[in-house]
């Protein structure tokens, strides 16, 4: 039990070490850990947790151009692929989809509600709000050349294709849109 709470503890005081670190590097006093950031941060790395960025999060970030032209195409390929599913669905009369300036909005009528999913250049990120599961953001993994939700590792076009084939009546595919890793049915 003693233990458990120590790498409790550990974790904790990593987290605050990394939002810290400018402070701690510093001889200004640290605004979330006061005077004792140096204490801290060295507790860190004698217990072997590291404030470094990871391979894993720096293979995560793509350059600007690229992020650009990557969620350009995401987008473009659902816009595409939405209108097609609310044309071919019978229980989507009501329901529209457009397209601009990075934000695409598809409406699938008062029953069933609105999706919306849009490109975040400041934070290199799709960011979807969703009637179903509400809000996510979405990381492109340039390894795997798909958008990923980090806190459960699904897919945006996962998520798409669990969601829209309980609302739609007809089967639904995904894997074929840019960047999915949906696997083709």
């Amino acid at each position: 039990m003693q233990a458990a709470r120590i790498c409790v503890r550990a974790r904790n005081l990593a987290k605050i070490a990394q939002r810290s670190l400018y402070f701690a590097s510093s001889s200004v006093p640290s605004p979330v850990l006061g005077q004792t950031s140096r204490n801290h941060v060295s507790a860190i790395y004698r217990l072997g947790f590291s404030t470094a960025p990871t391979q894993e999060s720096q293979d995560s970030v793509v350059d600007v151009a690229t992020f650009e032209k990557v969620c350009e195409e995401t987008l473009e390929s659902l816009t595409e692929y939405f209108e097609e599913i609310v044309e071919e669905a019978y229980n989507l009369k009501s329901g529209d989809v457009s397209y601009s300036d990075g934000v695409l909005t598809v409406n699938l009528g008062p029953e069933y509600g609105t999706y919306v999913i849009n490109r975040q250049l400041p934070n290199r990120q799709i960011w979807l709000s969703s009637p179903v599961s509400g809000p996510k953001r979405y990381d492109f993994i340039a390894q795997d050349k798909c958008w990923v939700y980090k806190h459960d590792g699904q897919s945006l076009h996962a998520l798409l294709q669990k969601e829209i084939s309980k609302i739609v009546d007809l089967e639904v595919n995904f894997g074929s849109c840019s960047h999915s890793k949906v696997q083709i049915k």
